[in-house]
């Protein structure tokens, strides 16, 4: 049978000599926030730190990051940070780890370490850092760590495969199998099937995909979709992807070039990331196309492609300011959009929105369902199922996914061979100890959700989080009474205030003799009453007549001052 993590798993034990401890704390049942724990010898090492973008449910949320609880009275015990790849939901979170301690090593390939060097500048953290590359063996304390290269929509990504005394653990990261990417770097399979000869004790896989049969389509078939569009437009083009994903630039340059375009990359993060990546060679520029967004206006239409942020319909990014006509950029009639991502789930109503402002503007809108303008940068089930067969590992942990792909990747595992017991489905807080090569899920620690709200960090919680739901879907209403501290009658008021609940105020009319009643006997009924235990007598007599008369539910806030 598949060990599940079930509600009620108790504390895990203390952690045996010999015994690889393995503490997701996010990524397991959501797409982001990828971070896991290994400890062994009373020493950890982490794999990757990354956000999680807030969903409709969370308004006013920022960022949500890994709940660093764990590991908060344990820092000096951390020997490194390994990012495999610097994708925002695997680096975003490092900046907040290294506010608790700065002197973290970060491990990162090349163009990883330049892009969070770059995020950690801005919070003004100077961070350690150790270049790595594929084929590297470098040790970490009781950990030993081997690189291998992958491929993923972001140049530079690593697999990390440990070495510790409790055994043997293959991390690949975020990956897919490309077999012909334009950079030329494939996922190294040849190292994958060394290290299972070698033997895989742990095989953590990325589970994005893993509900897609067959393999993921290649980069390259990108190109000539971007060039014949580019080829069909009369106006301007605006591209939108994510700001990290140099592969998809580069495509957009080369089209630009082959039509006489110039290209202006908009928002913050392309530009400083696409400059990172030109400078470390991984983009390169053809001489003299790129201009600065301020001059786009001296160029006719028909010779302009913007790279902009924003296809996660990002409230601020500029794709969303330019469908809501909050940019300096004014998308017109026959300008086309081209929105060169996947959906992340909990995006999608923000991304519908954005492709109807532009629709409404004039814009044609391409976007993956109605052409090839995207690929998935993780594995499909038929690539999952090639590692498998090549790695033949004992123990199979799916991570990075939503439950549905967790499961998928759990039954892969288990049509290559993989027992059935062997198989952890795990959520973020399990723990799973690794010994005598058998992984067995342990016990379950608390973890949550720590949401960055402006400069804030995880001072919201879930109870003002609904707070600001109900204020957006049922309004609010405010009571102010002053009472007699003796007889409890009403020496001013009921006031009520109301938004978003009735178009007149006068409608509470019918409440105020209620709420006095209730006040004058709430008083005469205890003689050692507090003001908070009158407000609470107000909210629930408006609560329930409100409800019962209007149909709503909405945030009360009540306010009793004795005199």
């Amino acid at each position: 049978m598949t060990q599940t993590a079930l509600p009620g798993l108790v504390t895990p034990p203390k952690l045996l000599k010999d015994t690889l401890r393995i503490v997701p704390l996010g990524g397991l049942g959501e797409i982001g926030r990828n971070m896991t724990v290994f400890e062994i010898d009373g020493k950890l090492l982490i794999v990757d730190c990354g956000v999680l973008f807030p969903e409709e449910t969370q308004p006013g949320v920022d960022l949500i990051l890994p709940d660093f609880s764990y590991i908060k009275n344990r820092l000096d015990d951390i020997v490194a940070v390994v990012l495999t790849h610097g994708h925002e939901d695997h680096i975003g979170a490092v900046p907040y780890l290294l506010r608790l301690r700065a002197d973290i090593p970060v491990v990162g390939s090349r163009l990883t370490l330049a892009l969070i060097e770059a995020k950690l500048l801005e919070h003004r953290i100077k961070p350690v850092t150790q270049t790595v590359t594929e084929g590297q063996v470098q040790k970490f304390g009781p950990f030993e760590c081997e690189f291998v290269a992958v491929n993923h929509s972001i140049p530079d990504a690593l697999a990390v495969f440990l070495r510790t005394s409790g055994g043997t653990v293959l991390h690949t990261g975020d990956f897919k199998m490309d077999q012909l990417p334009l950079d030329g770097r494939i996922t190294d399979l040849r190292h994958f099937a060394k290290l299972g000869e070698e033997g895989v004790d742990l095989f953590m896989s990325d589970s994005t995909n893993a509900d897609v049969p067959g393999f993921t389509t290649a980069e390259k078939e990108i190109g000539p979709t971007l060039d014949r569009l580019f080829g069909q437009a009369s106006k301007r083009l605006i591209v939108a992807s994510f700001s990290s994903h140099v592969h998809r630039v580069q495509q957009v340059l080369d089209a630009a070039a082959n039509h006489n375009r110039k290209v202006a990359f908009v928002g913050r993060s392309m530009v400083r990331n696409m400059a990172i990546a030109e400078k470390l060679g991984y983009l390169e520029v053809p001489p003299g196309i790129l201009v600065d967004i301020k001059n786009i206006d001296n160029l006719p239409d028909n010779r302009v492609v913007l790279m902009s942020t924003g296809s996660q319909g990002e409230p601020m990014a500029a794709l969303s300011r330019m469908a809501n006509g909050d940019h300096r950029v004014v998308v017109g009639q026959g300008d086309t959009v081209i929105l060169a991502s996947s959906l992340i789930p909990g995006n999608e109503n923000a991304v519908y929105r954005i492709i109807n402002g532009l629709l409404k503007l004039g814009a044609d809108v391409i976007h993956k369902g109605n052409a090839k303008v995207h690929v998935s940068g993780h594995a499909a089930a038929g690539e999952l199922l090639y590692c498998y067969n090549i790695l033949e590992p004992l123990n199979a942990m799916p991570v990075h996914g939503e439950t549905r792909h967790l499961i998928a990747n759990g039954k892969i595992a288990l049509d290559s061979g993989v027992p059935e017991e062997s198989i952890l489905l795990a959520d973020n807080g399990t723990v799973i100890d690794l010994r005598d090569h058998q992984a067995d899920i342990v016990g379950q620690v608390e973890v949550g959700f720590v949401y960055v709200d402006g400069s804030s960090v995880g001072e919201v919680t879930e109870a003002d989080l609904k707070d600001r739901q109900t204020l957006g879907d049922e309004g609010f209403i405010s009571i102010i009474t002053v009472i007699h501290r003796a007889t409890g009658k009403v020496v001013s008021g009921p006031e009520i205030h109301a938004r978003g609940v009735a178009e007149d105020d006068s409608v509470f009319d019918e409440i105020i003799p209620k709420i006095n009643a209730a006040l004058e006997e709430a008083v005469l009924n205890r003689s050692d009453h507090t003001t908070h235990q009158l407000q609470q007598v107000v909210r629930r007599v408006v609560g329930t007549w409100v409800n019962r008369k209007l149909r709503r539910k909405p945030l009360i806030i009540p306010v009793v001052l004795e005199a």
